[in-house]
Formats: C-alpha cells, sequence, structure tokens
C-alpha cells in the first residue's frame, strides 16, 4: 500500500502541471543539463585517454621499452651482451652506437641523432623500423631517416644525405667537424614529427667506423619486454655497477605527469556542469513542494508518514537525475562512436598516423562519471525532499 501511494505521487508530480508550466520546464532543463554534462565528460574523458594512449604508444616504440647504458665509466660490451641473452633469453636486445649529428641538404641543418644498429636486431625491438624496410638490405653507409625529414629537405629515396658529427678530427694545426655522406634507402613514420626529424639508422658498424669505436663496444642496448616495469627490477639485480637500466616512463615522468593533472582538471571542471544542471534539479524541486503544501499537509493529515514525503520527492529528483545519466551515457557513446568512425575533427597527417580522433574510454572513468553524476543528483535532491516533509500541517491547511 506504501509503495502504492508513493508510485501514484511520484507519477502525479511528473506530469505536466498547465497552471504551473515553469515547474515542468525546470525538470526538463535540469534533465538535460544533465544529460549534456555526463556526454560531454564522457567525450573528454574518452579524448584524454585516447592521446594518452597514443603518445605513450609512440614514446614505447621510439624510446624503446628499457635501454641498458654505461654509468659514468666502464662501456657496454659484446661480453655483457652475451650474459644478459643467456640469462634473460625470453627477452630481445638490440645493441646500438648513437652520435648527435647535424643534417644538411643544401642551406638547409637539421639537429638530430643517428643510430648505428644490427638491424635484424633493431627489427626485433622497433616494429616502425620493422616497417619502413619491408625486407630491404641495408649496406655499409645506408642510412634510414624519417619521412618528415626527407620532406623537409625535398629528397627522395637513393639520394644522399650529409651529415655533420659533433666528434671533431685534428687536421693540421687545427679540427674540423667530421663529414660524412650517407645513402637514403627508406623512410619510417614514427607518427610523431619531433622523433621523424631527429633520428636517422645506419648500420652498426658504419657508425663504429666512422667513430672510432672497437666493433665489440656499444653506447647502449635496447632491451623489448612485454612487462618492463617488473623486468628493470630484475635486471637491476643482475647487471653490474659499471652500468644503469632506464624504463621509457623515466625519461617522461614530467610529460605524463602533466597529462594527468590535465586530465584530473578536466574531470573536475566539467563535474560542475552537472553540479550547475543539478541546481535545475533543487529549484523544479522546490517549486514542487511550494505549488503542492497544501496537498502535502492534506496528505500528511489523512496518515501518509513523513518519510514517505521525503521519498516521493526523492525518487522525483533521482528519476529526473537518473534519467539524464542515462540519456547522457547513450549520448556520450553515440558521440565516441562517431568521432572515432568519421573524419569530423581532421588530425594533422604529419604528427598523427590517423586523421581521426584517438578515444579510449576506461572503465573506472566511466565509472567515476556515474557515481558522481549520481551522487550530485542524491544531494540535490535530499533537501527539497527535507523540506517537504517538514511542511507544518497546521499552518498550511489553516491559511488554505
Amino acid at each position: 500500500m506504501k509503495h502504492n501511494i508513493v508510485s501514484y505521487l511520484l507519477k502525479r508530480f511528473l506530469r505536466f502541471d498547465k497552471d504551473q508550466p515553469f515547474i515542468f520546464l525546470s525538470a526538463v532543463l535540469a534533465f538535460l543539463g544533465i544529460a549534456v554534462g555526463v556526454m560531454v565528460l564522457i567525450v573528454a574523458m574518452a579524448l584524454m585517454n585516447g592521446f594518452d594512449k597514443e603518445f605513450k604508444s609512440k614514446l614505447t616504440i621510439m624510446n624503446y621499452p628499457l635501454t641498458i647504458l654505461p654509468k659514468f665509466y666502464g662501456a657496454v660490451d659484446k661480453t655483457l651482451l652475451n650474459s644478459l641473452q643467456h640469462r634473460f633469453p625470453k627477452l630481445k636486445y638490440s645493441p646500438y652506437v648513437v652520435s648527435s649529428v647535424i643534417t644538411k641538404s643544401g642551406s638547409l641543418l637539421e639537429g638530430g641523432y643517428i643510430f648505428g644498429v644490427n638491424f635484424k636486431d633493431e627489427e626485433s625491438v622497433n616494429s616502425i623500423l620493422k616497417k619502413s624496410l619491408r625486407g630491404k638490405t641495408v649496406h655499409r653507409f645506408d642510412v634510414v631517416v624519417g619521412r618528415s625529414l626527407l620532406n623537409e629537405y625535398d629528397l627522395s629515396v637513393n639520394d644522399r644525405l650529409m651529415y655533420i658529427f659533433t666528434q671533431v678530427q685534428p687536421n693540421g694545426f687545427s679540427v674540423s667537424p667530421q663529414l660524412k655522406r650517407f645513402k637514403i634507402i627508406s623512410t619510417f613514420h614514427s607518427g610523431l614529427i619531433a622523433y621523424d626529424k631527429a633520428y636517422s639508422y645506419t648500420t652498426l658498424n658504419s657508425l663504429q667506423r666512422v667513430l672510432n669505436i672497437p666493433f665489440n663496444q656499444y653506447s647502449g642496448v635496447h632491451v623489448f619486454s612485454k612487462h618492463p616495469r617488473e623486468m628493470i627490477k630484475k635486471l637491476r639485480k643482475f647487471l653490474p655497477n659499471t652500468v644503469i637500466v632506464k624504463g621509457w616512463w623515466q625519461d617522461n615522468v614530467n610529460f605524463f605527469a602533466a597529462l594527468q593533472m590535465e586530465k584530473r582538471s578536466l574531470f573536475i571542471v566539467l563535474m560542475l556542469l552537472i553540479l550547475i544542471a543539478a541546481i535545475n534539479i533543487i529549484s523544479s524541486l522546490l517549486m514542487t513542494v511550494m505549488n503542492r503544501r497544501a496537498e502535502i499537509a492534506l496528505l500528511l493529515s489523512l496518515g501518509i508518514t513523513k518519510s514517505q514525503i521525503k521519498k516521493v520527492f526523492l525518487s522525483l529528483g533521482m528519476v529526473i537525475g537518473s534519467g539524464g545519466i542515462l540519456a547522457g551515457t547513450l549520448l556520450g557513446f553515440l558521440g565516441i562512436w562517431i568521432l572515432g568512425n568519421f573524419d569530423i575533427v581532421n588530425l594533422p597527417k604529419n604528427v598523427y598516423p590517423s586523421t581521426t580522433l584517438p578515444l579510449d574510454l576506461s572503465v573506472s572513468d566511466l565509472f567515476l562519471i556515474i557515481a558522481g553524476a549520481f551522487i550530485i543528483v542524491i544531494i540535490s535532491s535530499y533537501y527539497p525532499a527535507k523540506k517537504a516533509s517538514d511542511v507544518d500541517i497546521l499552518t498550511v491547511l489553516r491559511n488554505e
């Protein structure tokens, strides 16, 4: 019986009142405001996660999961590499030599790094480079450059590119920078223009010869692991004190911390939209209470309890708010699908591998959005419900 009374009153108060249309309009605005707020928050969080994931995938490929480097002294040599391969056979290794260089074509100059690698090993840890070679054989003093660098210099495959090394060589009574021309045999596209311009790859022997480095010594070793955060602890226990191992995330701590801070700030700001929309719930319910005071007093005098009246108005706010949350969630998923499948927002092709927006909505973010919206709706509904249950029966009936 009690449940039927609450349901009856809930349906009655939700009806459009011709005498008081602003009450219904306020409820509709609250519904729409919450729906739009939830939709925008879902799409925004999906965008933030998508870009975060996209940048992480690019940084992981070009920075490698793990890198073994010499400490203040010593070197990473063939002996250490053999020990690692014997101790951790499931990991993939790519020894390399690196040098900072300046590339020159005509009057154009661009700073960057050239890596000397064993391409067979490098392809096992670098999918971007593997895709760019497509079975090509790299010979001595051949080079693979980024597509952006090739376009900037207006060069083509099989053209030659001048590299100016930072190491100098004696020349009589003076020193001069070391110069070497490399033949371009292929290009790669990492998805980040900074890497495409800065990184070049040649054979390990070629760079060792140019830099006069012994063939059994390296600048470091790139290591591929599916679980780098776990493997870095094991490698640190095994490696000698003359070398260190770094994870890709350690060089990008500030960048990803800034992304996380931006994501939290955006979440809080957009949640305020839902809070503002919830004010319409308060105003709508308060207008309903003021308009139905005589009816509420009469119901209380007939035996309906204050808790039932409170439940009616709490349910009324929850129906408006929950409807908005559900509609906003559905619209949010629809927006994600549209933005992910159609080129509504075009991304620059020279920066991103796809022209569509990267979207990735996590379950935890979706739960936080819905839970946060529900809490706001409950809080917004409580005060008007409490106000309705506190109606003074004698005063209202006497005045009416």
